[in-house]
């Protein structure tokens, strides 16, 4: 199995979680919220075989951007992974609206050239996303539990990208239409734990299981169809930082980091 975003290093016990998802082999991106976040949890990543970590600079910390962005410009060459970026225009969000809008075209700008596998988010920000990866040409990347209309899905569809779904979007009608909406090969899975909670408690990368059985029943395929389909939506992806790394695709995904 695959978990495109997970923020393990949020977790209260993220090494427990590192463990569990590395002995159950679910390839694990881990995404921070900012370059100082990925700085800390970065020597403890390598000694996990199927987890890779992403550098972020998340919309909601805005205000510590900032500070963080030359960071961010030194990391880069350290993973091939970058996650949580994007923009937030939500009431949690749109105080801070024209610092994000800067902070993400300085995240596009400094990865011009780049090969790297981009995990973002788009909040009520969907169509400024869509208009900043037009601007700098950017496709594909991955949407991140989408919530916007259907024909700003569309236009991010015709425009390459893909979205990894969660366990909670599954819960609701509009997560449920959205999922209906997507072409299998550009459907990933994630667990956002853990911010998702799923029966009760926070969510784990082994619960992109979960998705797994709701896609198997959506696409009317066999569950095994369903991780396969995945595993080739990701391989597809991360097959040109691969060859920038002179990396190979491995049966357990072990080279898919490439550089990180």
């Amino acid at each position: 199995m695959i978990d495109t975003h997970c923020h393990v290093d949020l977790y209260p016990r993220p090494t427990e979680v590192a463990e569990e998802a590395n002995r159950l082999q679910v390839f694990t991106i881990g995404v921070t919220n900012l370059p100082s976040a990925f700085d800390r949890a970065y020597p403890y990543v390598r000694q996990f075989t199927n987890l890779r970590l992403a550098l972020g600079l998340h919309p909601l910390l805005a205000k510590e951007h900032l500070a963080e962005r030359a960071r961010f410009q030194l990391l880069l060459d350290q993973t091939s992974y970058i996650g949580e970026v994007g923009l937030d225009f939500s009431r949690d969000g749109v105080a801070t609206k024209e610092l994000q809008v800067e902070s993400f075209r300085f995240v596009l700008r400094v990865m011009r050239g780049m090969q790297k596998f981009i995990t973002l988010h788009s909040r009520r920000a969907e169509t400024a996303v869509l208009d900043l990866l037009e601007e700098e040409k950017r496709s594909p990347v991955v949407f991140h539990w989408f919530s916007g209309s259907r024909a700003t899905l569309n236009r991010a569809l015709a425009l390459g990208h893909l979205f990894s779904v969660n366990p909670a979007m599954l819960n609701s009608p509009n997560g449920q239409k959205i999922v209906a909406g997507l072409p299998p090969e550009r459907v990933l899975t994630e667990s956002d734990g853990p911010f998702v909670r799923v029966d009760g408690r926070v969510a784990i990368p082994a619960d992109v299981a979960l998705v797994e059985d709701y896609l198997s029943k959506l696409w009317k395929v066999s569950k095994r169809q369903v991780g396969a389909q995945i595993r080739e939506n990701f391989l597809r992806l991360i097959e040109p930082l691969q060859r920038s790394v002179g990396g190979s695709k491995g049966p357990n995904l072990s080279d898919a980091r490439g550089s990180s």
